[in-house]
């Protein structure tokens, strides 16, 4: 893609991996993963899942402050970022792609922190009865996400919630037009849309540049997904701890979600509800969100890699 995939400088550029791989997937699948931070095997591992028509750059500031220390993985959904596209779409495929990334970074009795954001939400929660996500994860954090009637729930038109409503929020999330160049009206329709009111222009920018860069067919394919969305089941099959997060001012996945997913957790351990915060909360709040990260590590990993380290040597 010749655009701009994401910025080059600044707090929101993605700094450069310590190591690179492909992960294989069930169906042949081959997904980019970019590993960050020391090669010590005391160090926590955090996996990272963004979500629809980002890319491994939208989680740039949590690498950032957390690769100083822990292991920080983070891979492109299929057809996103470097991750060629695949014509298999579906919650099956996103948690066969989870599954390829775990059993590619982590050895055996290896655990991670896996954080998800928006449809980085929904691989876990699809993923959730896997036997390498039984296996490998420790914790998980649910940024922005819901499990199911995602476009009937959306407050991105402003009307009333009913029928005219979901037809018309389906027709703008799986439009099949080119977002085309970043600019000025660009930035502002995807701010109204995805983020909070007082979000900083350096947020809306990373943001933009990295929803731009994703491929017209790609976003097509994967909101015709999240149209039907039903991962109900997938919440309840969550038996490790879970915390979630979530912005007040979300018009893609609005604050009901995060307190259906609290409510139905197994092992819910918080949920946080950001005051004017919108859809995109690791770029929004991202202290925040890199504060959960880094707790969940520390209260439910050390020990783990204490363990694992001594039973190495």
């Amino acid at each position: 893609m010749s655009r701009l995939a994401h910025l080059a400088s600044g707090p929101y550029a993605p700094p450069a991996p310590t190591r690179v791989l492909t992960a294989t997937s069930a169906d042949g699948a081959r997904v980019h993963v970019e590993v960050h931070g020391p090669d010590d095997p005391a160090a926590p591992i955090v996996v990272l899942s963004h979500g629809w028509t980002c890319s491994t750059a939208f989680w740039a500031a949590q690498i950032r402050a957390l690769s100083a220390d822990h292991r920080v993985v983070a891979y492109d959904q299929r057809g996103h970022g470097r991750s060629p596209a695949n014509p298999a779409c579906g919650t099956e495929a996103l948690a066969d792609d989870l599954e390829a990334v775990l059993e590619a970074v982590l050895a055996p009795g290896e655990r991670a922190v896996v954080a998800g954001h928006s449809m980085g939400g929904m691989t876990v929660m699809a993923a959730a009865a896997r036997p390498k996500v039984r296996e490998h994860v420790a914790a998980v954090l649910l940024c922005s996400t819901g499990s199911s009637r995602l476009v009937a729930s959306s407050t991105v038109v402003p009307l009333r919630e009913g029928r005219v409503r979901t037809w018309l929020t389906r027709r703008v999330l799986g439009s099949r037009a080119p977002l085309g160049p970043v600019t000025p009206l660009a930035r502002r329709i995807l701010k109204y849309g995805t983020m909070g009111p007082g979000s900083a222009s350096g947020m809306v920018e990373a943001c933009a540049h990295i929803v731009h860069a994703c491929p017209r067919g790609v976003r097509h394919a994967w909101s015709e997904v999240l149209d039907l969305l039903d991962l109900d089941h997938g919440v309840r099959e969550l038996r490790m701890p879970v915390e979630v997060v979530a912005g007040t001012a979300d018009r893609l996945t609005p604050p009901v979600h995060a307190r259906a997913l609290a409510a139905t957790l197994p092992h819910c351990v918080g949920l946080t509800e950001l005051p004017g915060v919108g859809h995109m909360t690791p770029i929004e709040a991202p202290e925040v969100v890199t504060g959960k990260i880094r707790d969940l590590a520390a209260t439910y990993l050390i020990t783990d890699t204490a363990a694992h380290v001594e039973e190495s040597a």
